[in-house]
């Protein structure tokens, strides 16, 4: 490609991603000549600030046209402004976690390299929302996987962020391998990496043994992607993974890695297989044939995730089981197909970082102050820390869908979208089902808070961060419980993800 040919692209859609990628370099250049001595938080709020800059970016593009550079390798729809949206606020609301982080084993040696592999693994997220090809969206979840193998081991003298990072690279290779092999049945097919060009092709596919063979390259992508996501069963790596990282990390790998994952999962199961014919009817897309697939996957994982939660005595497990069961919900919105999908997904996702990091803030500060992670340490907290125990029990209540929170409206609009075109009444049961479930282990953590005596009396100092990510996080869950229409006026006034997605 010719320089005069490079410099006819519109790179201004890429503001965002230049914005991040500048300051990881700039973050690496820095933590290389600072004194051994002085403080890398100062890195930490630069990263914020490069975050800030690049919501404002992407704020400033809302409502503008599709543009796509790279020969339609990536792509600016409104998709994909949406979920950059979700992924910087979630960044920089774990940055001011990550600022305030008080680790007993070493940690803040590293706090120079945390802060460019974060920065770069929201990059390779990022660029993941607006992928366009295969190869794109590949070398955009290989630059957010790889990153978080090493954030989650950071703590390189700790046996338990040891076996999480060991864990997460096994399991993460093997699923990397089974997408991409996948992915490479769909490029044999047609010829093409290109998303729009592989629908184009797929469209048109009459011939009853490549339609076979696209039928089992959809279950082999959707197998490996469901690792990203932490679908059942392939869950198994997450709670010894979200135990052992420092809660910064767990919380990112919570929420914006999973976010991260249902993007991928949106771009190419509903780009290359929305379209592509079935093998019982060739007028059916795979993906409608493989519905009771999906809904399987979606019920399995909602129960497992919540039946053993139940049974979790480390908070940060409990919380890996939940995540997992949140998964499950998300993936109903999938599998109904409504035509509220998008918005119900995003919505949903939006709802679960602000109470999840805001939960996560609060582990965080019980966790330093008592040097565990069990339940049990939570007992008392109200009497210790009254303020604490409510914000936690707001979240709380939020996470297991209770109405006035963002979580209810959540799982409402998700609940209503599976009575869209074909109802699926057995997953929508399900759903209720292990919602109720859900109330026993979260309410079993505000037994502890509010019921039981506390083991000793002292006080919690909050530092800024933390209480930046608390207010956050109760306003939120508040404000998107009791007028949910901020949220869904702005999508639907100024980002057309239906029409853009398919443009």
């Amino acid at each position: 490609m010719s320089l005069s040919t490079l410099q006819q692209f519109n790179w201004s859609a890429m503001t965002p991603e230049f914005i991040i990628l500048g300051v990881s370099a700039l973050l690496t250049l820095l933590d290389l000549f600072m004194p051994k001595n002085l403080d890398r938080k100062i890195l930490g709020w630069i990263g914020i600030a490069a975050i800030l800059a690049a919501i404002v970016s992407v704020l400033g593009m809302v409502g503008g046209p599709v543009t796509s550079i790279l020969d339609n390798s990536f792509r600016l729809d409104s998709f994909a402004m949406a979920f950059k949206l979700l992924l910087l606020a979630g960044s920089g609301l774990v940055l001011f976690l990550a600022v305030s982080y008080k680790a007993k084993d070493g940690l803040e040696e590293y706090h120079g390299e945390f802060y460019y592999l974060f920065l770069s693994a929201l990059l390779g997220a990022m660029i993941m929302t607006s992928s366009g090809d295969l190869i794109t969206l590949f070398i955009g979840l290989e630059l957010l996987t790889v990153s978080s193998y090493i954030l989650a081991g950071i703590r390189k003298y700790n046996l338990e962020s040891n076996e999480s990072a060991m864990k997460y690279v096994i399991n993460g290779g093997i699923s990397t391998a089974i997408t991409l092999f996948g992915m490479s049945y769909v490029y044999g097919l047609t010829g093409s990496t290109n998303l729009i060009e592989i629908a184009g092709r797929l469209s048109s596919v009459s011939d009853g043994q490549q339609a076979y063979l696209l039928t089992l390259a959809f279950l082999i992508v959707f197998v490996g992607l469901s690792f990203k996501l932490a679908a059942a069963p392939f869950h198994m790596w997450a709670p010894d993974v979200y135990q052992g990282a420092p809660t910064p990390v767990t919380a990112f790998l919570s929420v914006v890695s999973k976010t991260a994952g249902f993007v991928i999962v949106l771009r190419i199961l509903l780009t290359v297989f929305g379209s592509a014919a079935s093998v019982g009817d060739p007028s059916k897309p795979i993906l409608l044939e493989m519905q009771d697939y999906l809904a399987f996957i979606a019920g399995a994982t909602m129960i497992i995730g919540n039946v053993v939660a139940l049974r979790q005595s480390n908070i940060k497990r409990m919380f890996a089981y939940s995540s997992i069961a949140h998964a499950g919900y998300i993936l109903v919105a999938f599998t109904s197909l409504s035509s509220n999908m998008f918005y119900s997904i995003w919505f949903y996702l939006l709802a679960y970082m602000l109470m999840n990091l805001g939960a996560f803030a609060v582990i965080q500060v019980v966790s330093e102050k008592t040097g565990s992670t069990k339940i049990a340490d939570f007992a008392g907290l109200y009497r210790r820390s009254p303020v604490l125990a409510v914000v936690m029990g707001i979240l709380l209540v939020s996470l297991a869908g209770f109405p006035g929170t963002a979580g209810f409206i959540g799982k409402l609009n998700i609940f209503i979208g599976t009575f869209y075109g074909t109802p699926h009444y057995v997953l929508a049961s399900v759903m209720i089902a292990t919602t109720v479930v859900s109330y026993f282990y979260y309410f079993g953590v505000m037994t502890q808070m509010f019921f039981r005596p506390a083991s000793d009396d002292s006080k919690f100092n909050l530092p800024f961060g933390i209480i930046v990510v608390l207010i956050v996080a109760v306003v939120g869950s508040i404000l998107f419980g009791v007028m949910p229409n901020i949220a869904f006026d702005f999508m639907q006034n100024n980002l057309d993800i239906l029409a853009d997605f398919f443009s």
